[in-house]
């Protein structure tokens, strides 16, 4: 293909595994861009594709701009190789979580989403480095983290398999005991669940955290304390406010949390195993999302 002086050069970083297999996100990329001079590539990812493989995809496609074509998993991928590259990420939702993507506004309509990639602005936002991971979701220990291990098993996705994995975990799950450092604050707490989040929402479009910025060079840390079924699945699938006396919020910059037994963890809906230390810290300016 002629590439013409306008128009960046584009590698799409597809995940043929997201979501729910109705379009062939390959093929509508290739349509969408037939009859114009856009200078593009696709890349399938397969099933274990190592970082440096895909490092070594992009550096050889010399691309202008990188696509995650996927949901919030197949982002962090992307922003693993690009992480403080000057490169800038597009996104185009087609998983069965695209939290960030609702987060920044970019449109579920695929040929809205591939029009915003192509004359869409650059814009810098932070990250978290939550064990060593990039966090540019959320990521949490305890039930959600449970229930994203059990959520993986079922062969339903959506609501209801989500409210399945929910009442499973219920019946299997206790609270934790965990001590969280922030600053020189030290909190002790029985907990349901600690989410630390970088963005405002789960991928339901949940507002977990109504005090997030991505610009700023803080992420907050969210304290659930009781099992109450009711302000989990609020959580999840509603924007009503949380009951203080059952959810605590902290803004901070870096934090450490102890539990006493080992606990479910996750990244960006990524199940990690289990854990029973976590440590994370803000990377400002980490990555640069078009928007």
């Amino acid at each position: 293909m002629g590439k013409s002086n306008s128009s960046p050069k584009l590698l799409f970083i597809v995940n043929p595994g997201s979501g729910n297999n109705e379009i062939d996100f390959a093929e509508a990329i290739r349509t969408y861009f037939e009859s114009g001079n856009t200078d593009f590539e696709i890349y399938e990812l397969f099933k274990g594709c190592s970082l440096d493989k895909l490092r070594s995809v992009i550096t050889q496609s010399k691309a202008d701009r990188v696509v995650a074509v996927g949901g919030d998993g197949t982002l962090k991928l992307v922003a693993e190789c690009l992480e403080g590259m000057d490169i800038p990420i597009g996104i185009i939702p087609a998983g069965s979580a695209n939290g960030m993507a609702k987060e920044l506004g970019i449109p579920q309509e695929l040929d809205a989403a591939l029009d915003l990639v192509v004359n869409g602005q650059p814009k810098k936002i932070h990250a978290v480095k939550v064990n060593g991971e990039l966090c540019i979701h959320l990521a949490d220990i305890g039930f959600n983290a449970y229930i994203v291990k059990k959520f993986d098993d079922l062969p339903q996705r959506g609501m209801w398999g989500y409210t399945k994995a929910a009442w499973k975990v219920l019946w299997n799950h206790s609270k934790m005991e965990v001590e969280v450092k922030i600053k020189d604050k030290t909190i002790r707490s029985q907990a349901a669940m600690v989410v630390i989040a970088n963005a405002t929402m789960y991928g339901t479009g949940v507002k977990i955290n109504p005090e997030g910025d991505l610009t700023d060079d803080l992420f907050e840390v969210i304290l659930v304390k009781e099992y109450s079924v009711m302000e989990i699945l609020k959580i999840r699938f509603t924007d009503l406010p949380f009951n203080p006396e059952k959810i605590e919020l902290f803004q901070t910059r870096d934090l450490k949390i102890k539990t006493k037994r080992k606990v479910h963890f996750q990244v960006d809906g990524e199940y990690m195993g289990k854990v029973n230390r976590v440590e994370a810290y803000i990377l400002p300016a980490a990555i640069t999302i078009i928007v």
